[in-house]
């Protein structure tokens, strides 16, 4: 097993509107793009639960043609709002560099 930030060519947050974040991940290759898109540690379970939102929101999108795994789900707090810690989004990929995948 090893870490997503080893096995990744680069990943990236941003926000998707007020109300949604994006987590791109960009791979070296298609055996690297398989491996991330398939792993169970990357399931919107897994997800749900490392950002706390509801599993039924979490958007997984695929796109082999240019080796990029995308994830997207709601956020706790709506853009630019009091509890927003995050405005542009641009840290939330952090917490996922470290996750092991089989």
């Amino acid at each position: 097993m090893a870490k997503l930030g080893e096995i990744a060519r680069y990943v990236r947050s941003k926000s998707a509107g007020p109300f949604w974040v994006t987590i791109d991940i960009f791979c070296h290759d298609a055996e690297s793009f398989e491996r991330i898109a398939r792993a169970p540690q990357l399931a919107p379970r897994a997800i749900a639960d490392l950002f706390g939102v509801s599993e039924n929101a979490v958007r997984q999108f695929r796109l082999p043609s240019i080796q990029v795994f995308k994830i997207s789900f709601p956020r706790t707090a709506v853009q630019g709002s009091l509890g927003d810690v995050d405005s542009h989004a641009g840290q939330y990929f952090v917490p996922l560099l470290p996750v092991e995948i089989d």
